[in-house]
């Protein structure tokens, strides 16, 4: 990497820290050309601390440390992609990140979803589905995704695309609703994929 140390003034580099596995930015700090090297001899990362004037490895009086997991530089060989395994809190404040944000791994829409499912579940009306399945309780409910599995299966058979994928949607659907009739998420099954491709 040929990172312009030069490009700015004051020789200091903005990192953007992110978390290697949620992919949450965690928060953003400020490289000299000697904090980096110190970050690389080190494997955890090092700033230049504008407000101390001196080289700080994030976590050195906290033992909230940020381990590299790997860094990029972006286009314009002006700015850090830092992604770390981070240990405890990362901002000062005691926060997950400096935006006051948890640290949680989030699945996009799907994590909506998980949202949503929940949400109908403890406020349920006459008019949710989901609220009902869950009225019905956990034989219903895994009977449900049963039904939905039988169906894609038909469907894989054909070559309807838009079939094999509403019944894929169901199943998915339902899915959700037994994982948490069960009492977990998307990400205790995810935390098992991880596991196994090890």
């Amino acid at each position: 990497m040929k990172i312009d140390f030069n490009k700015n003034k004051d020789g200091l580099v903005p990192a953007i820290i992110q978390d290697f596995e949620t992919k949450k930015v965690l928060m953003l700090g400020y490289l000299n050309e000697e904090a980096y090297a110190k970050t690389l001899e080190l494997n955890k990362v090092t700033f230049f601390s504008r407000s101390k004037n001196r080289l700080w490895t994030k976590g050195e009086e906290s033992g909230n440390f940020l381990e590299v997991v790997d860094i990029k530089i972006d286009c314009d060989n002006d700015t850090f992609l830092i992604k770390v395994k981070p240990f405890g809190a990362v901002c000062h404040t005691g926060s997950d990140t400096c935006w006051n944000e948890k640290n949680e791994a989030s699945y996009g829409f799907l994590s909506e979803l998980e949202q949503t499912i929940e949400y109908r579940r403890n406020n349920p009306t006459e008019k949710s589905y989901v609220a009902s399945l869950f009225e019905k309780g956990i034989n219903k409910i895994a009977q449900k995704v049963g039904e939905e599995a039988i169906e894609v299966v038909i469907e894989a058979k054909d070559n309807d695309a838009n079939l094999f994928l509403n019944e894929s949607a169901d199943l998915l659907f339902h899915y959700l609703i037994l994982l948490q009739a069960k009492g977990f998420s998307l990400e205790n099954v995810v935390e098992i994929l991880k596991i196994r491709s090890k």
